[in-house]
């Protein structure tokens, strides 16, 4: 190496040299998870993967989420029911079952949730069909367009089938 080359390099490397660190401040972090939790709900899971990236102790992140639950700031409960009502008007119950799962829900909570909407399934798979088809499947080409259609919505095969096979006697 030549003497030009190494004082290229040290110039390289001291210009480049990794920024002081900014000092973990507890009070911004909670500001930071508040303003999160002030626009939506999110599940317990959800958010500690948001956050994971701002905050250097795991511990801490623990201690901020579990104060969270105990002022019922943070309810994965909460969540769930409010997530299941709000995608609930466009997708059936197994996908909404497999959205919460993503989400980090329990499986239990999710079982609850879904059976206090468990009725509505057959009359939103309907209201869906009616609006983006609004008449019986032609063909078999048709028919298999509009079982997909249902299916990648999330809703079960005998709902789909009663709606698709013209089962339904009141549309």
């Amino acid at each position: 190496m030549h003497d030009d080359d190494e004082a290229f390099e040290e110039g390289f490397d001291s210009e480049f040299e990794a920024a002081p660190a900014v000092p973990f401040d507890p009070a911004k972090f909670r500001h930071r998870a508040l303003a999160m939790l002030s626009r939506r709900e999110y599940a317990r899971a959800e958010l500690k993967a948001k956050l994971r990236p701002h905050c250097p102790d795991e511990s801490h992140l623990e201690a901020l989420l579990d104060d969270f639950q105990e002022r019922n700031w943070l309810s994965d409960a909460r969540f769930a029911e409010q997530w299941a009502h709000f995608r609930s008007q466009r997708y059936g119950t197994r996908r909404l079952a497999a959205e919460l799962r993503q989400k980090g829900v329990s499986s239990e909570l999710i079982t609850e949730t879904l059976e206090n909407m468990e009725g509505d399934e057959l009359s939103k798979a309907r209201a869906l069909w009616q609006r983006k088809f609004g008449q019986l499947p032609q063909d078999q080409k048709e028919r298999a367009k509009q079982l997909r259609f249902l299916a990648g919505r999330g809703f079960s095969t005998d709902v789909i089938y009663r709606i698709v096979g013209g089962e339904e006697d009141n549309f």
